[in-house]
């Protein structure tokens, strides 16, 4: 591969879809109101709200916490990492899109960070193994000096804050600690005052300083919120008393004067920061991790652990739905035979099809607490074909998302690939428990024609050839089989010390490519099941998705190594490369027209690429 480099070429993205809400008050509104700031693995993306152009800042690992300074002058992120190994904090120049400073102090995760009111300091947090704070000269790029987060051995600290106007002057909170800190220059030291809240124990998850620092705000898991007093370090007031914020204060947040506040049972209110009472408030989907906003053109942004992001007028509460996206991985991907225009994906407890040119959601297809592991288009795009975790084959109408057809207990031990045949007449799905099904497809029921039991390990991936005669399985346990779906018996296999993560007919349907857990490329003869040629198609990690094109010249891997490459078949070389997904490439599909190339991944994201390899005849 090493030779090739320099005759490779760099895949054009289109659009990347995803958002990771889970992360506390990951989505910030940058200060010139232009552009949106948020996670997708371990990304900070940069979006333009007007032109909708994305930009990339990348850490090692998945981002865990994001601050904007207040001038806008600089971005700082933490990321998790494995246990025992250094997790930094890195200062990005926003102007430039540069790393500005890297910062090594907390192990496995950085929970927290902060700047100071007039860019001088950053304030940083470590995670549960190494829960102290840390002050940065962001001048030198230096640190300054630490303290443990909390006095209790027990307790452990969950956020920070920064005052409004004082640089010496900065908060923190948790389990068991809420803190207001005062530094020391001349001594070095940072040197906490523990606030004083009577009877009331509380978990702070998020905490929130009035205009002018007289008070601080604390949002607790149990629902309510403490007032407290900044001069004295004394409870004030808190509230609600009766009706408390279902699944605890998520996040808090100051505009005009009042206080907004996002719970985990998807409420947004608006309250008096007076006597924290209600005015107005507004269901979403999903608990609320996110409010920022533009004081001036009262505009609120907010993000949820859903993985959406709303847009909000601050007057009315108004809620506009701007981007969607998966909670959990793309576990696969489908595309309409003939089109190039729609897709299909399916995740955590949904299957989602979505529009190519915005790229927008038209349609989501929701089973409460479960997976959908595998989906596909009929050929005729009458219906989608699923199958999940809970043992279930679902077949739902591609406009409504009606429900068509459930087969109950078809794979004991979850539903793990399937397809379709051209006739549209039967389904071939795979199961965790090895067996291959062949069921028919009836006016309003189906029919099992065959159980094949030749696997000893989960069934991967399906292929059906063009002429519904037979099919290719691939298998965990090392084994490709060939079946014939008349007799319903096997062919031909191919063995390997492999997982084989998935198979594909070449449009001649004389050979076979094969990929999986041992990097390799294969390419196979149909008719003895013998090695054609092998290529290594990654350095590092599984080639978990393959696709060919409809002409057989190309086709394109996607892995554990985040890389997307696009092949020539006859080759066996690599022409184009991508820029590194935010994760684990997870599925990857062409569309038949050689227009579209689209990539999930295991953060949730959905990338789109411009196909370099377009049909001669399109």
């Amino acid at each position: 591969m090493d030779d090739e480099t320099q005759n490779i070429l760099q895949l054009e993205l289109k659009a990347v879809i995803g958002f990771n809400g889970c992360v506390p008050s990951g989505l910030r509104l940058h200060p010139d109101k232009k552009h949106l700031i948020y996670p997708l693995g371990n990304i900070v993306m940069l979006k333009g709200i007007e032109d909708g152009k994305q930009e990339f800042l990348r850490h090692s690992d998945n981002v865990s916490c994001i601050s904007v300074s207040k001038s806008g002058s600089y971005i700082a992120s933490g990321h998790i990492s494995l246990r025992g190994f250094k997790a930094p904090v890195i200062i990005w120049n926003f102007a430039e899109r540069t790393i500005y400073a890297e910062l090594f102090f907390h192990t496995a995760k950085v929970e927290g960070v902060a700047f100071s009111p007039s860019d001088k300091y950053l304030v940083s947090l470590g995670g549960i193994d190494n829960n102290s704070i840390v002050l940065w000269n962001l001048e030198t790029k230096e640190y300054i000096c630490g303290s443990p987060a909390s006095a209790c051995s027990a307790g452990f600290c969950l956020t920070v804050r920064y005052s409004n106007s004082d640089d010496n002057i900065f908060t923190s909170a948790g389990s068991g600690t809420l803190r207001v800190w005062q530094l020391d220059v001349a001594r070095r030291k940072i040197i906490p005052t523990e606030c004083k809240t009577g009877k009331l124990t509380r978990i702070v998850k998020c905490i929130e300083i009035s205009e002018d620092d007289r008070y601080m705000f604390c949002g607790t898991t149990s629902g309510d919120i403490l007032k407290i007093n900044m001069a004295t370090k004394i409870l004030n007031q808190h509230g609600p008393i009766k009706a408390k914020y279902n699944m605890g204060v998520n996040v808090l947040k100051m505009e005009s004067g009042k206080l907004l506040v996002g719970s985990g049972s998807g409420i947004l209110a608006l309250c008096s920061s007076d006597d924290l009472k209600t005015i107005r408030q507004v269901q979403l989907e999903k608990g609320v991790t996110s409010i920022d906003g533009s004081k001036e053109g009262k505009l609120l942004f907010v993000g949820t652990e859903g993985a959406q992001m709303y847009r909000l007028n601050f007057d009315d509460l108004e809620a506009e739905l701007i981007s969607t996206g998966h909670v959990g991985a793309v576990n696969d991907i489908a595309i309409p035979l003939g089109t190039s225009e729609l897709f299909a994906t399916c995740s955590v407890e949904d299957i989602r099809v979505w529009r190519v040119g915005m790229p927008t959601e038209l349609l989501r297809i929701k089973v409460p607490n479960m997976i959908c592991n595998c989906l596909d288009f009929m050929t005729d795009g009458n219906s989608i074909i699923s199958a999940w975790n809970d043992g279930k084959i679902r077949v739902f109408g591609p406009k409504s998302g009606r429900l068509m057809l459930t087969i109950n207990n078809a794979h004991k031990m979850g539903g793990t690939a399937i397809a379709g045949t051209r006739d549209c007449k039967k389904i071939v799905s795979g199961g965790g428990d090895g067996e291959v099904c062949v069921w028919e497809l009836l006016p309003h029921t189906h029919r099992l024609l065959a159980i094949m039991k030749k696997h000893e390990a989960l069934v991967s991936c399906i292929k059906i050839r063009s002429d519904d005669k037979e099919c290719v399985t691939a298998s965990a346990g090392g084994t490709c089989i060939i079946w014939d779906l008349e007799c319903f018996d096997s062919l031909q296999s191919v063995i390997a010390s492999t997982f084989f993560k998935t198979v594909c007919y070449h449009p001649d349907e004389h050979q076979i490519v094969t990929s999986g857990t041992d990097k390799k490329i294969t390419y196979w003869h149909v008719y003895d099941g013998s090695s054609i040629r092998e290529r290594e198609g990654s350095q590092s990690g599984a080639i978990n998705s393959l696709d060919i094109t409809k002409d057989g010249n190309h086709f394109v891997t996607g892995g554990d190594d985040r890389l997307l490459r696009v092949w020539d078949y006859l080759q066996g070389s690599i022409t184009h490369t991508s820029m590194p997904h935010a994760a684990s490439i997870t599925c990857t599909r062409i569309c038949s027209k050689n227009c579209i190339l689209i990539s999930g991944s295991a953060d949730g994201g959905i990338w789109l690429w411009k196909f370099p390899h377009p049909l001669a005849s399109s």
